[in-house]
C-alpha cells in the first residue's frame, strides 16, 4: 500500500473528482491510501469541487514490500473568469435603466480576495431609507439591509449579520446573498446563515445605481466606509455578470481609478512562526539610526517579536508584546542608565494585522503604531546607538557567550510580513532560496493563523476570547458559568426558589435551565399555598385617559423586560394563569355609553397592547396584567 498527500494552491482551474485513491483523515492535511497490489484501481470522488492552478501530489510511504510506483489520473475542466482589480480609490457602479429599483427578490453573487481588514464590497441605497451594503470590518464580513422603517412606529428596519474571520488573507472567498421578501440566506464559503430583517416591509427600494468597491459617487450615503482594495471575479447582480459588462465598456469606468481586470498580486508576502521559530536577517553594522518596522498578527498576549544586539559596549534592544501591549527595552551600556522602556498600543493581541515603526537615534527614539502619528511614544533619555548586523525575528537561538533577552518571553507564535531592516524591504523568497539570512522552522508565503471563537462555542452570549492554542469563554453578566456558559446559574421557577427556603421577593428565573431561553426577573410571592409568579411591565400604577371614542380609542402599551418565549414558558408549567385590570371612571353616564370593549392584542415583538374602548374618562390602575396564552383566564 502506498500513501499519497494531495496538495492544491487556490487559483484559477476546476479539479473535480474523479481521483484514483480512497481518502483517509489526517489533521489538516489530505492523505489517500492506494492500492495494494500491483495492478488494482482505487477509485475515489471528491465530496465537493476544487479551484486551483496547482496541483501537487506527494508520496508519503512505501508499500508493504518496500516498493513504490505511482499512476494517478486527475479529471479537471478549463475555469474562466471575469476579474477586476480594485485600486482602493473609485468604485464601480451599475446604473439601473429605470433610475428606481423595486424588489422581492434579490441574488447577489461574487467573489473576493484582498489583503485589507477594512472595505465595502457594494453598496445601494433609496431615498426612502432602504439600503443594502456588503463590507469587510476588522476582516470580517458584514451584511446591512434595511427595507424601510415605520416612522409611525418604533419599528426599525436596520439589520446587520457578521460571518467569517480573518478574510484579509489575500485568498479568494466566495459569497452569495439570497432574499426574498425579509427572509435571507447570506452564504460564505458555503457556511449559510438564514435570517430575517427587522421591520414590516419585504421590498428594497433602491435609486440610481449599485456601486461595488465603495460608496457612489452620487447621492449622500447613509455612512461612510472605506472603499475596498483587492480583487472581485464573477460580479452578479440577478442575473447581470457586472464584470462582463465593465469589460466589455457596458458601463461607465471614467470615474474609476486605476481600474484593471488582472488581479494584482500583493507585495505583502507573510511569514509564519510557531513556538520553536526565528528568522535571522543581517543589518548594516556601526549606522548612528535603528530603524525597524513590520506588521503581525497573532492571538497570543506576550511573546518576543524582535531581538538585536547593538555593536560591541552599546547594549542591545528587544521588542516585546507584553499583555497586548509592544513594550521595548533599550539595554545601554554608555551612560549610567541601564536601560530605557517605551510601551504603546493596546489589545494588539486581537488576530488583526498590526503595524510597528521603532526608529532610534542618539538621545532619541520613538514607537509607532498602526500608523497613528499622534498617539507615537517618544523619549529623549541619553543613549548613543551603533547598530549591529543581527535582528532575529520571532524568537532567537542559542547565542554566543551567552547572549539572549533581558526579559524571559514566549516565542512568537503568529505572522509576519512587510519586514523592513534599516529602512529596506526584506526580500522573504531571497530568504526562501538561501540567498539571505537564516530562518528556523518559519514557514514563507503562508499565515496559518485559525480563529477559535469561530464558530462561537460560548453559549447565551458569552465572550470568547484565545489564546494561539485554545480559547475560553467570559460568561461575566450572562447569567450562565461553565467552560462554555451552559449551566443556568438561576432556579427555573419561584417553586424551585420557594422549595430552598426564600420568601417573597424579586428573583431571577431560568424557565428552559440551559435552554436557547435567558433569565429575566420575575416577583415571586409565596404567602399562600400556591406560589405566584408576577411579571412586569413600564406602565405607572396609575394612570388617566380621556377621549376615547368607538371610532377612535385609546391605545395603550405595555413594554415587558421579557419575549413572549419568556413568557409563555412561565405560562405553559402554570396551573393557572389571570390577567387583572382594573380601572374606574368620574362623571360619566355608562348608561348611555356603548358596551366597554377590552382586550390584550398581543404582537409580534416583545411587548402586549392593552386596549380599552369608552366614552367616559377613567383612571387605568392595573398594577398587574399577566400575560396568559393557553390558559385559562379571569378579567
Amino acid at each position: 500500500m502506498s500513501n499519497l498527500f494531495l496538495e492544491l494552491d487556490c487559483s484559477p482551474v476546476v479539479l473535480s473528482g474523479p481521483l484514483h485513491a480512497v481518502s483517509h483523515s489526517v489533521p489538516a492535511l489530505k492523505a489517500f491510501a492506494g492500492n495494494t497490489n500491483s495492478d488494482g484501481v482505487v477509485r475515489h470522488d471528491l465530496q465537493h469541487p476544487i479551484t486551483a492552478r496547482y496541483v501537487r501530489l506527494v508520496p508519503l510511504d512505501w508499500n508493504g514490500e518496500g516498493h513504490i510506483g505511482l499512476r494517478i489520473e486527475v479529471f479537471g475542466c478549463p475555469y474562466w473568469a471575469d476579474v477586476i482589480n480594485f485600486d482602493g480609490y473609485s468604485p464601480l457602479s451599475y446604473m439601473f435603466r429605470n433610475k428606481k429599483m423595486k424588489t422581492l427578490k434579490d441574488i447577489i453573487s461574487l467573489k473576493f480576495k484582498t489583503s485589507e481588514n477594512e472595505g465595502v464590497i457594494f453598496h445601494g441605497e433609496g431615498q426612502q431609507g432602504d439600503y443594502i451594503t456588503l463590507e469587510i470590518k476588522k476582516a470580517k464580513l458584514v451584511l446591512r439591509v434595511n427595507l424601510g422603517s415605520n416612522q409611525h412606529s418604533s419599528i426599525n428596519g436596520d439589520t446587520s449579520v457578521t460571518t467569517g474571520s480573518l478574510l484579509d488573507d489575500h485568498h479568494w472567498h466566495s459569497v452569495i446573498i439570497e432574499r426574498y421578501g425579509r427572509n435571507i440566506n447570506f452564504t460564505l464559503d458555503r457556511e449559510t446563515q438564514h435570517f430575517r430583517t427587522n421591520g414590516e416591509f419585504d421590498h428594497l427600494d433602491l435609486d440610481y445605481e449599485l456601486s461595488f468597491g465603495g460608496m457612489p459617487f452620487s447621492g449622500k450615503p447613509s455612512f461612510n466606509g472605506k472603499n475596498f482594495k483587492g480583487c472581485m471575479e464573477s460580479i452578479n447582480y440577478n442575473g447581470i455578470n457586472i464584470t462582463d459588462l465593465a469589460r466589455r465598456g457596458k458601463l461607465d469606468t471614467s470615474k474609476v481609478g486605476n481600474l484593471s481586470f488582472s488581479c494584482v498580486e500583493s507585495r505583502a508576502v507573510p511569514v509564519f512562526f510557531n513556538s520553536s521559530s526565528y528568522l535571522l536577517l543581517p543589518g548594516h553594522m556601526n549606522q548612528d539610526l535603528f530603524s525597524i518596522s513590520f506588521m503581525f498578527r497573532t492571538w497570543n498576549p506576550n511573546s518576543l517579536l524582535l531581538f538585536s544586539k547593538f555593536a560591541p559596549g552599546y547594549g542591545m534592544v528587544e521588542i516585546n508584546l507584553s499583555d497586548g501591549k509592544i513594550s521595548i527595552n533599550i539595554s545601554i551600556n554608555q551612560t549610567k542608565m541601564n536601560s530605557i522602556e517605551m510601551s504603546a498600543g493596546f489589545g494588539l493581541n486581537d488576530g488583526q494585522w498590526h503595524t510597528v515603526q521603532f526608529h532610534a537615534k542618539e538621545n532619541s527614539a520613538i514607537l509607532t503604531i498602526d500608523g497613528d502619528d499622534a498617539s507615537a511614544v517618544r523619549t529623549n533619555s541619553s543613549m548613543q546607538i551603533k547598530t549591529g548586523d543581527q535582528y532575529f525575528f520571532g524568537g532567537y537561538p542559542v547565542l554566543p557567550n551567552n547572549t539572549k533577552p533581558s526579559l524571559s518571553r514566549r516565542s512568537f507564535q503568529g505572522c509576519m510580513q512587510l519586514l523592513h531592516v534599516d529602512d529596506q524591504l526584506v526580500d522573504l523568497h531571497a530568504i526562501e532560496q538561501g540567498k539571505l539570512g537564516q530562518f528556523t522552522n518559519v514557514n514563507i508565503d503562508m499565515c496559518a493563523i485559525i480563529d477559535r471563537c469561530l464558530p462561537n462555542h460560548c453559549e447565551h452570549g458569552g465572550r470568547c476570547t484565545q489564546t494561539w492554542d485554545s480559547f475560553k469563554c467570559n460568561c461575566e453578566g450572562s447569567g450562565y458559568s461553565g467552560a462554555t456558559c451552559h449551566n443556568s446559574m438561576y432556579e427555573q421557577s419561584c417553586e424551585a426558589y420557594k422549595h430552598l427556603g426564600k420568601t417573597s421577593d424579586s428573583y431571577w428565573i431560568d424557565p428552559d435551565g440551559s435552554g436557547p431561553l435567558g433569565p429575566f426577573k420575575v416577583y415571586c410571592n409565596m404567602t399562600e399555598d400556591k406560589v405566584w409568579t408576577t411579571l412586569y411591565h413600564d406602565m405607572p400604577q396609575q394612570r388617566t385617559i380621556s377621549g376615547s371614542t368607538p371610532e377612535k380609542p385609546v391605545v395603550v402599551k405595555l413594554n415587558y423586560s421579557t419575549s413572549l418565549n419568556q413568557i409563555s414558558a412561565v405560562t405553559k408549567s402554570a396551573e393557572y394563569c389571570e390577567q387583572y385590570v382594573s380601572y374606574s371612571c368620574r362623571m360619566s353616564r355608562l348608561l348611555n355609553t356603548p358596551v366597554m370593549q377590552l382586550y390584550v392584542i398581543l404582537s409580534e415583538a416583545t411587548r402586549s397592547d392593552l386596549v380599552l374602548e369608552n366614552a367616559c374618562d377613567f383612571v387605568l390602575s392595573a398594577i398587574i396584567l399577566e400575560l396568559c396564552r393557553d390558559q385559562s383566564v379571569d378579567s
